[in-house]
């Protein structure tokens, strides 16, 4: 028998590496699961992505040798190897068997014996990893941007805290958001009574937030299904591509533009995007970065406040897409100097 979180688990694993988010597919999946099997599922989903380079060093060290994996069988490995090493709690023979059910139930029964083999063989001794990629778990590229950008330590600082979750923060409107993000709204100052538009506003938290304040909201995003998740709020709804002129007569006193990003600064909270992002896909989205903030500039009124932010570290996303622009005032958070996730914010006047 496989217990219902490391199936559940091993699942959500093969959909992230087919371009899934573990974070969404762990809330759909998780639902019917009581309390302990949904806390393990989540323990070995993010505790696999976040130590992945580490436990594909320790899978080729126990084997005593590097080898080409289906991708069942380095999920079942992974699993095991994370559980074994990383968990206290957990007995031997469950993490070795169940790891060995999940390759036969993934029709990889011939590599039975080879799970079974690897899995007996971790311990917790002490290991020298071989470089700083495999140490921090992280991509050496994403590794070398940060250090040129902060310093060596701050680089290192950044890696450590995506090993772990960040801290989080329940609105009294009990919505879970990061202490990272809450520091955002802020900036724009608001009070009742002002016109307020979020030009980016799913999952909702933000525009949730700026209405404890009494504005008059309307939030925007380019995806129905996700302006869904605020219909609960006291705020018009409106789908629509932000890139583009917005189909507003009037003009707005305060307006937040939260972009799409790479999402750097949440890879405690998103780990996956660590192993997804390639240099090659910073490229694109500053254009669409730029394109939202014009359109938002736009429909913004005398004297009114626009703030510009992202979730993201890289610059790119962030000082070159203010550059040129009033900027009055700017906040950055980095993980592992700043609880939470990182963020870049620019106020613009």
């Amino acid at each position: 028998m496989i217990s219902p979180a490391r199936s559940i688990a091993f699942d959500i694993l093969r959909k992230v590496e087919a371009g899934g988010y573990a974070s969404d597919l762990l809330l759909a999946r998780s639902a019917g699961l009581s309390a302990r099997d949904a806390g393990l599922a989540q323990e070995i989903v993010f505790g696999v992505l976040r130590y992945r380079a580490q436990l594909d060093y320790l899978i080729a060290h126990y084997s005593g040798r590097r080898q080409k994996l289906d991708a069942e069988v380095r999920t079942a490995l992974r699993m095991g190897t994370y559980q074994l090493r990383y968990l206290e709690r957990i007995p031997a023979h469950a993490a070795v068997t169940e790891s060995v059910e999940l390759v036969k139930r993934a029709r990889k029964r011939s590599a039975a014996g080879l799970v079974n083999a690897v899995l007996r063989q971790v311990d917790r001794d002490p290991i020298s990893w071989p470089d700083r990629e495999t140490a921090l778990s992280c991509p050496e590229w994403l590794l070398a941007r940060w250090e040129r950008q902060f310093g060596a330590e701050t680089a290192a600082g950044i890696a450590r805290a995506a090993l772990s979750a960040p801290v989080t923060y329940t609105t009294p409107g009990g919505r879970v958001q990061d202490v990272g993000s809450q520091s955002i709204v802020p900036l724009l100052r608001l009070s009742a009574g002002q016109s307020f538009l979020d030009l980016c506003a799913a999952p909702g938290n933000k525009t949730a937030q700026a209405l404890e304040a009494g504005v008059r909201a309307i939030a925007c995003d380019l995806h129905l299904h996700r302006l869904a998740q605020l219909r609960d709020l006291d705020a018009a709804l409106v789908v629509l591509d932000g890139t583009r002129p917005l189909p507003f007569s009037a003009r707005f006193d305060r307006i937040l533009v939260d972009a799409p990003c790479s999402g750097t600064g949440t890879l405690g909270r998103n780990p996956e995007i660590k192993w997804r992002l390639t240099p090659a896909g910073l490229e694109d989205l500053p254009r669409h970065q730029r394109a939202l903030l014009a359109a938002a500039r736009a429909v913004l009124a005398p004297g009114g406040r626009l703030v510009y932010s992202t979730c993201s570290l890289e610059p790119e996303e962030n000082e070159a897409i203010v550059a040129g622009v009033p900027v009055i005032e700017t906040m950055r958070r980095i993980p592992g100097r700043d609880p939470g996730d990182g963020f870049f914010a620019a106020v613009i006047e």
